[in-house]
């Protein structure tokens, strides 16, 4: 038996061992899991333990002095990371936190554990060598334990507490597994690394950061190279490299939430049997809050923590087409009143498309944090040009026509779209968030130059923020080598975004391309309502805008996600793109049936039966045209027209909380 493991009856339970206990929220092992509720345990010894419930046996446990503690009061969040584990920890309020705080600097453990035998520190001699020698019994061995008992209850240990054995114990054992651990990667490199593990900070999915230097947010793992060292081997004989240990955690203070954080709260997912979280350690840990105790969840906030795809069912089947023969059959016509082969499409329609320019709405609510109203407009400007990135590897298929009052939702920006015009074709879109609200117009005609196809968009796009409210129209869109060679897609011209309360405005200049191809480069300027220049941006709408400071300083605005490797393999997509026709586990049964998820033939194209696709497109477009027949067609539900605009009406979010009960949606299929 190790001599670092208690033998069964030697397991410390006394109450009086435990410091404070009590329910918290832990965030689960698996990424993107939420937080469940867990009780916590705080010993005498430092050692941090939980459980499923009191009654539950330990899951996992740090110890406190060779942890180091970072806290963000205005959130409640509690971050312990040691080298063998790391607790995220969320407190149910502020009393709750403060507790536990007081907890975790209690005399007792920060300040005489912070060796392996710190516990030994403020004893008596006599005290010291009866320890020392009660310690040396036990590790002999466990036939010994006889001997241990009868050494306890003799009379020469007068003064030595059973509890400071089980102290000692403790902390050999926690720092025996902590030494090991962390010299591992010493044992497999010739040489000292300089961090030993990351940041206390919570990680992020799909994120790798630059190692965190020697700063506020190292932890005492993170300094070895500034330690004394000395030379010793393990039980193998290996040499090896051993470190002091700090006396004492170290505790770190971080930034409060910022407003949105502190309305949106914890993230809760739903109940799970308490039976399977209890089969496998490993894997998923069950949910022990209810519904009723968390209460119902904003739908943006839950859309936000869905494990959505990464990759479609099926890429492009079949022949492309010939896009020129096309053109060349139908010269002088519009391009949206010619009927294509499903071949030309992508798996999404023109709404889903809309949904793509909003998916850097980030921007807006930096845009809302601006106090300074040049930053603001060069937010704007940024995100106004971030709806170009997605159409970067988009340049030969095109979406699905919608039908009249056919709608689609995205909750993560709180995005509705309807087509409200068949003949043009016209589509109104509408997107808000904390602080800001979007809302714009779509339409656009075509014409055809040769070897090129020119997208001329029409309508204007508004977003009020706070006491501000801007509207822009977009360039011209260009699909360059339509006959011959490889073909592209280029945006030119100007976009004049205008701030109609103050004045001020920004014209960004989309670059045409020269003799060796698309650039994608833009610039920018900001002006006062005078004329002034303000400030400028620059950069390209694939990659990424940034504000000039000075002639040798840029401020970094945006920067694009970066594309999926397989993207070339499903239609150019990028991975916000890929989500859109999914219906996820928070959509199911909450969407109306005149959703674009919905469509038979998008969803069959998408899954590669290009046959099935081309068969339902005529099917659902044949309906169409029986109810304008009929004179039933349908009419625009959620935006009705002001001008030349549509603008959104209300309603959508509240009827789709109530199940659609009081407004039924008919099909369209």
């Amino acid at each position: 038996m190790s001599p670092f493991k208690h033998p069964p009856h030697l397991i410390p339970s006394p109450e009086q061992d435990i410091i404070y206990r009590g329910w918290v929220l832990k965030k689960r092992r698996k990424k993107m899991q939420g937080f469940a509720r867990r009780y916590f345990v705080l010993h005498q010894s430092g050692i941090l333990s939980y459980s499923i419930d009191p009654k539950r046996p330990t899951r996992d446990q740090i110890f406190l002095p060779q942890a180091a503690i970072s806290t963000a009061a205005g959130r409640r969040d509690i971050h312990i990371d040691s080298s063998n584990a790391t607790f995220h920890i969320k407190c149910l309020s502020m009393e709750d936190f403060s507790a536990w705080m007081t907890a975790f600097r209690h005399k007792d453990h920060h300040k005489d554990a912070g060796s392996v035998f710190g516990i030994f520190k403020k004893c008596t001699c006599p005290q010291v060598h009866s320890d020392v020698a009660l310690i040396q019994l036990y590790t002999a061995g466990a036939n010994h334990h006889d001997n241990i008992s009868s050494y306890m209850n003799s009379d020469f240990l007068p003064h030595s507490p059973l509890q400071r054995v089980y102290e000692v114990l403790g902390s050999l054992k926690s720092q025996h597994a902590a030494l090991l651990k962390s010299l591992q990667p010493l044992h497999l490199s010739d040489t000292t690394p300089t961090t030993a593990r990351g940041s206390p900070l919570p990680s992020t999915a799909e994120v790798v950061e630059e190692p965190t230097s020697y700063s506020r947010l190292s932890t005492p793992l993170t300094r070895l190279s500034q330690r004394a060292s000395c030379a010793t081997s393990l039980s193998d004989g290996t040499p090896i490299e051993w470190f002091d240990a700090q006396d004492g955690g170290e505790e770190f203070f971080l930034e409060d939430m910022t407003p949105e954080e502190e309305r949106n709260g914890p993230v809760l997912q739903s109940d799970s049997s308490l039976q399977d979280s209890d089969s496998s350690e490993d894997t998923h840990e069950e949910e022990i809050m209810t519904p009723q105790q968390s209460g119902e969840m904003d739908p943006s906030i839950k859309a936000r923590e869905v494990v959505r795809r990464t990759h479609l069912p099926s890429g492009p089947v079949g022949d492309e087409g010939s896009l020129f023969s096309m053109l060349k059959k139908n010269v002088g016509k519009d391009l949206s009143a010619i009927a294509f082969p499903v071949s030309f499409n992508e798996p999404l329609t023109l709404l889903q498309r809309s949904a793509e320019e909003v998916e850097y709405c980030d921007l807006l609510r930096q845009a809302v944090e601006a106090t300074n109203p040049v930053d603001r407009m060069c937010y704007v400007a940024a995100y106004a040009i971030s709806g170009y990135a997605h159409t970067q590897h988009r340049s030969s298929r095109k979406g699905f026509n919608p039908m009249l009052g056919e709608t689609f939702e995205d909750v993560r920006m709180k995005f509705v779209a309807e087509k409200v015009q068949h003949n043009p074709v016209v589509i109104a879109y509408h997107a808000e968030g904390d602080g800001w609200e979007l809302y714009a117009t779509t339409a656009g005609k075509t014409k055809f130059w040769g070897k090129s196809l020119e997208i001329i968009p029409l309508g204007t796009t508004y977003l009020k923020i706070q006491g501000d409210e801007f509207e822009w129209n977009k360039p011209s869109s260009f699909m360059r080598n339509i006959m011959v060679g490889t073909k592209y897609l280029e945006h030119c011209g100007k976009m004049d975004i205008k701030n109609t309360v103050d004045g001020s405005s920004c014209v960004i200049d989309f670059k045409q391309s020269g003799y060796w191809g698309s650039s994608n480069e833009i610039s920018g300027t900001v002006l006062s309502s005078t004329g002034t220049v303000l400030a400028r941006i620059e950069g390209k709408w694939d990659e990424q805008i940034a504000q000039a400071l000075d002639s040798s300083h840029l401020r970094v605005l945006w920067r694009i996600t970066p594309f999926p490797k397989q993207s070339p393999e499903y239609y150019g997509f990028t991975l916000f793109g890929m989500t859109l026709n999914e219906i996820t586990s928070d959509l199911e049964g909450r969407l109306p049936p005149s959703d674009s998820r919905f469509r038979p033939d998008v969803r069959a194209l998408e899954e590669g039966d290009i046959d099935k696709a081309e068969s339902e497109k005529t099917r659902v477009e044949e309906l169409q045209r029986e109810r304008r027949r009929r004179g039933a067609d349908r009419k625009p539900r959620w935006f009705k027209q002001v001008g030349d605009e549509w603008r959104y009406i209300g309603g959508y979010w509240e009827s789709r909380a109530r199940g659609w009960k009081d407004s039924p949606v008919e099909p369209l299929w």
